[in-house]
């Protein structure tokens, strides 16, 4: 067999390292549409849909979830390409190598926390799980796009450790968060076996007020989580941060803003379908605009014995 020879440049390597991105970012609100839709045991056993059969019958339920399994062998793809072609980029950065590692062992990883979320009966546990290894998955693949997208020493090291740290701060409260969210949603109607006519245990812990309850503690921290992003924008600002950084936090906030107006909507209306599903997609994509003003905010300067404090907004480049 002859062997690969083609390499790749870093502008090629890093579509590469975008798409892992993007597959799977499209896989949280795929495998959102199959909760939502009352389609997560459409196939009940796994990896075969049903018996010996591999592919589901022709009902809607099962087609919907069948076709969440089938998009994880198409977010393999760019994952895996990611893996295989860090060691054909030219120059052979050993960082990108390492992180790009991640994606494949993340996709299985999801794979078979998916199938072991469907062997028992979609309950909040495994379900809780699957979505948090999801968030997990998706560090990787922004560091990866982030870390592709600079040449080392293209960006300077931060030497403003007020703003780098208080943006690196904002991550606790957003995965805690994120992690608040999944416990109120298995505690909420949406198990994801309605479609099927499956009854799925619901999270407990307060009787018929756990919900209400969890819900209310998922506001209070998002709320917390606003108003500490809004305040760090301010910082940034007041203390000359770079662009990328003020952006990347301008990013946070609106999207924030528009998760607290689809929260409030959502429990309004009683948490329709449609509704919760496309607060999962903003929930997604504000953690990953988390992680991207986390990365715009750089990697810190060591501090030099004897050396002069650097006033804000000042950079040294790194080597």
């Amino acid at each position: 067999m002859r062997r690969l020879s083609r390499t790749f440049t870093p502008r090629e390597y890093r579509y590469v390292a975008y798409a892992a991105l993007a597959v799977c970012t499209l896989i949280v609100f795929t495998g959102a549409a199959v909760r939502l839709t009352g389609s997560g045991l459409g196939c009940p056993e796994w990896p075969r849909c049903e018996g010996t059969r591999l592919t589901p019958e022709l009902r809607l339920h099962g087609i919907i979830e069948f076709s969440n399994r089938v998009m994880t062998s198409v977010v393999a793809i760019p994952c895996v390409a990611a893996a295989i072609l860090a060691w054909r980029r030219r120059p052979f950065r050993r960082d990108l190598a390492l992180i790009a590692l991640a994606l494949p062992l993340g996709v299985v990883g999801q794979a078979v926390m998916g199938g072991l979320t469907v062997l028992y009966g979609l309950a909040p546990g495994w379900v809780i799980g699957h979505f948090l290894l999801s968030m997990a998955l998706l560090v990787a693949a922004v560091a990866l796009a982030w870390r592709a997208t600079f040449e080392p020493g293209e960006r300077r090291l931060a030497s403003d450790r007020v703003t780098t740290w208080a943006v690196r701060a904002l991550l606790v409260p957003g995965a805690i968060t994120l992690a608040l969210g999944t416990i109120a949603t298995a505690a909420g109607p949406h198990a994801g076996g309605e479609g099927t006519g499956d009854i799925v245990p619901r999270l407990r812990w307060r009787g018929a007020d756990t919900l209400d309850w969890a819900i209310h503690q998922h506001g209070a921290l998002a709320t917390l989580l606003g108003l500490s992003a809004v305040g760090v924008w301010f910082l940034a600002r007041a203390r000359r941060a770079d662009d990328q950084t003020r952006n990347a936090l301008t990013a946070v906030c609106v999207l924030l803003a528009c998760q607290g107006f689809v929260g409030a909507t959502q429990y309004a209306l009683k948490l329709p379908g449609e509704i919760v599903w496309f607060h999962v997609v903003l929930a997604a994509t504000t953690w990953i605009s988390l992680l991207w003003a986390t990365a715009a905010a750089g990697r810190l300067a060591p501090r030099r014995a004897g050396a002069p404090a650097p006033a804000a907004g000042e950079l040294i480049r790194s080597p």
